[in-house]
């Protein structure tokens, strides 16, 4: 079984995404945040945090792959309550919600529709 993210993980990491974001200096990125980042779905594989950081030196970039990523990562509606790892997705999704809304307020989406 999973273990879900405490509240206290939760806020850490939304809180540390968005002052990367708003900083637009992805060298605040903590290991918890990359930990939790490279985990989501749509993410290319990086050998390791500094990878990750590399290839995210342009936040937009990273703001906008959280934006193109939001329905692989922000809906879990496919559990449900009592359903085994329920909880650690919902917190999981639960995140990536915050993270997004974040996402939207500090940078104009490279893929805005016409």
């Amino acid at each position: 079984m999973l273990t879900p993210l405490t509240d206290r993980q939760k806020k850490m990491i939304v809180n540390n995404v968005t002052k990367v974001l708003r900083t637009k200096n992805i060298n605040h990125l903590s290991k918890q945040s990359y930990n939790y980042l490279n985990l989501c779905s749509g993410f290319i594989a990086h050998y390791n945090h500094y990878g990750f950081m590399d290839y995210y030196y342009d936040t937009d970039r990273l703001a906008n792959d959280i934006l193109l990523n939001e329905d692989w990562n922000s809906n879990h509606s496919n559990f449900r309550i009592g359903d085994k790892d329920y909880e650690y997705y919902k917190a999981k999704g639960d995140v990536y919600k915050e993270i997004v809304k974040e996402a939207k307020d500090v940078t104009m989406p490279l893929f805005a529709s016409c």
